[in-house]
């Protein structure tokens, strides 16, 4: 099979060799002729890839197949892909267990598909595309993701295959059939309702998933106030692990909504030493955290909490956005570094890809420096071992999480 060619500048030889899975558009010489979505072949020294063209956007080729110039070098076919996607299932062997069924099942680039993921919802998975060319029928794209829904209905025992709702289009299913409104999956024993029409709202982000079991271990005893907390899934761990009590605080009265029917779902998960009426032990408190996130944890719902959980949403949606997104991490964490006492704890993170784990960290010292105290790190981590993050690729770590021990200065 004969494919479209492109001569990369030279000093992308290493990257490509290595395995970086994107050729950004500035790197292409001008603009070649090449249908969105086909087959390309890059070439950079001695190094050759196989890769998916993008006809817009700022990343030009997603790459798949590598080999030395020169030397063959197909796309992907059938037996390719199974092979792939069955590498993929093998590396979540120790994530799906009886007690969780709730997992991402592949992570694009971590898994050499680059711009696809899949997340498994119990019986069902969610596939979502980053490329227009993969939603496209005809292109060699939307093939690909044909060969990848396959490989994934052959190797799991699911009742239906699904495309996320995505640019208008709903809840599609490109194998079996549709979920019901409503799944309940379960995490670490924990149940949780997900919906999975609504797209990336299904109620649980996976890839905090470990994080909220560390929030579990820690919580014993405490008063916890989850800031940003979306449907509840921190409190619900927490309040499994024996916290006193727990405040969901979101802007959105949809998600503390969820949040209660989450705490409510699993009020016979609790420890016996807390198993009183879950509403005794959980609020919930709409507050818009982003304004003034000091005068929020004022509130008197809050004040005394000796946990705090601050996941806030991705604050850059590009490069350009880096430095604002930074000053914001520094103000919610100082803020939350204050309004703890002595000996608190803060289970701080950042889901904003255009902020380094280093750059995060620096910001957190500055936040304490901020709030007058003294912190230690705890525990680090990031993605949950679904999340695999090639080494050739450092942009896939997205996900920070930090939990510190605050002091107050003697």
């Amino acid at each position: 099979m004969s494919l479209p060619t492109l001569r990369l500048p030279e000093h992308l030889a290493g990257p490509l060799a290595a395995g970086h899975p994107w050729v950004y558009r500035d790197h292409v010489p001008g603009t070649p002729p090449i249908a969105d979505g086909a087959w390309v072949r890059v070439e950079a020294g001695r190094a050759a890839a196989v890769g998916l063209w993008a006809a817009e956007g700022a990343i030009a080729v997603r790459t798949l197949r590598r080999a030395p110039t020169g030397g063959p070098l197909a796309p992907p076919d059938r037996a390719w892909v199974e092979d792939t996607v069955a590498r993929a299932l093998a590396t979540r062997a120790t994530v799906a267990t009886p007690d969780t069924d709730a997992y991402r099942l592949l992570f694009g680039e971590g898994d050499g598909l680059p711009g696809i993921t899949a997340d498994r919802y119990g019986r069902f998975a969610v596939l979502k595309t980053y490329a227009e060319a993969y939603r496209r029928p005809g292109s060699d794209a939307f093939e690909l993701r044909g060969l990848v829904v396959r490989a994934l209905a052959g190797a799991l025992r699911l009742k239906g295959v699904l495309a996320a709702p995505q640019d208008d289009a709903p809840l599609t299913a490109l194998h079996g059939e549709l979920p019901p409104p409503e799944v309940t999956v379960h995490e670490h024993g924990l149940a949780f309702l997900a919906n999975l029409h609504e797209g990336q709202k299904t109620g649980l982000f996976l890839d905090h998933r470990d994080n909220r079991a560390t929030v579990r271990a820690l919580a014993a005893g405490r008063t916890v106030a989850n800031l940003f907390a979306y449907s509840g899934a921190f409190s619900v761990h927490a309040l499994a692990g024996g916290a006193r009590r727990a405040v969901d605080v979101d802007v959105a009265p949809a998600a503390l909504r969820d949040a209660e029917r989450n705490v409510a779902a699993n009020a016979g998960r609790y420890p016996e030493r807390a198993a009183v009426d879950p509403r005794g032990r959980h609020a919930t408190l709409a507050l818009d955290l982003l304004t003034d996130p000091a005068a929020a944890l004022r509130h008197a719902d809050l004040v005394g909490s000796d946990l705090i959980v601050l996941d806030p949403p991705s604050l850059a949606r590009h490069k350009g956005q880096r430095h604002a997104a930074l000053r914001a991490y520094r103000r919610l964490n100082a803020a939350a570094m204050a309004a703890l006492p002595d000996g608190g704890l803060l289970a701080t993170a950042s889901c904003t890809a255009q902020v380094a784990p280093e750059a995060f960290r620096a910001a957190l010292a500055e936040a304490a420096v901020e709030a007058g105290v003294d912190a230690r790190v705890l525990h680090e981590a990031g993605h949950a071992a679904d999340h695999p993050v090639p080494l050739a690729f450092p942009e896939g770590r997205y996900l920070k999480f930090v939990v510190l021990r605050v002091d107050r200065p003697s």
